[in-house]
């Protein structure tokens, strides 16, 4: 398998187990080269703390481009998160366009439980749509997906709902689409993979306790595998049972109410991908 080289472009929440702390750890224990481009500074991550601060970067990223540029850098993917704004949405285009010689994965990162993350409004919602649909893959939660296609939200669904979703996704121009959070029965969930308009399904326990910055150990562990020559099906099949295990070594310890404890599943991880 050849050495690959991936630009991860989201934000650094220096307390809370999320977006770049575990996109990098993850990402470099999948054998992958990891290279970054952060779009914001948290003190912490926005979820149950007493509040947070943020530095944007928006402003940085044009030149640090221009400095790759000049070095004829380039990467073998581009795999998105958490972006601050429109306007960074824009340089993330640019940067795409002029550096990555590869696919692209996007994670919308902007809403779960039926509500846009603080900060964020439907014109955002609408230009993190076109991104999702420029790129080679996205991985949306069911929220995500009903605000980037105008559906309303539901909590009790069926699969004729979440194939209706997926449908106006590709409409708009989605190609390879993953679904994260798709439940049809009591105590399980799971993920639907749409590749060329056909769905599978990988189905697996349900916690009742939620855990932060799942979503992103999730499509973390999904681009790591991906570029180490899994195919979409399979990708999601070792995300989905990595970050089942990370929620399982997590479980039951109070203290760790802001994330879950995923260095500690790294080497099944690395099992997973037959690295070990």
């Amino acid at each position: 398998m050849a050495y690959k080289k991936v630009l991860t472009i989201q934000d650094i929440s220096c307390i809370g187990q999320c977006s770049m702390t575990v996109a990098l750890p993850i990402l470099s224990a999948s054998g992958t080269e990891t290279c970054i481009l952060p779009s914001a500074v948290l003190s912490n991550h926005t979820a149950g703390f007493s509040g947070f601060t943020f530095r944007d970067l928006s402003e940085d990223m044009p030149g640090i481009s221009a400095q790759w540029k000049k070095d004829r850098i380039h990467f073998d993917a581009v795999y998105t998160g958490y972006l601050g704004s429109i306007e960074q949405i824009g340089y993330v285009r640019n940067i795409i366009k002029t550096h990555c010689k590869g696919p692209v994965i996007v994670d919308p990162a902007m809403a779960d439980n039926g509500k846009l993350y603080v900060g964020f409004d439907a014109a955002y919602a609408e230009e993190m749509a076109k991104l999702c649909c420029e790129a080679d893959i996205t991985l949306p939660n069911i929220t995500e997906a009903c605000l980037m296609t105008g559906t309303e939200y539901r909590t009790s669904y069926d699969r004729d709902y979440i194939e209706s979703l997926l449908a106006k996704l590709r409409e708009r121009g989605a190609k390879t689409i993953v679904m994260t959070g798709v439940s049809y029965r009591e105590g399980r969930t799971g993920v639907v993979v749409n590749v060329n308009g056909v769905s599978t399904y990988y189905e697996h326990r349900k916690f009742e306790t939620g855990c932060h910055g799942t979503g992103d150990v999730y499509a973390s562990a999904f681009v790591g595998a991906l570029m180490q020559g899994f195919n979409e099906q399979e990708a999601a099949r070792i995300a989905a049972d990595f970050t089942l295990l990370c929620i399982e070594k997590t479980v039951g310890d109070e203290s760790h109410w802001y994330g879950v404890k995923f260095e500690l599943a790294l080497p099944a991880y690395i099992r997973m991908l037959g690295l070990s």
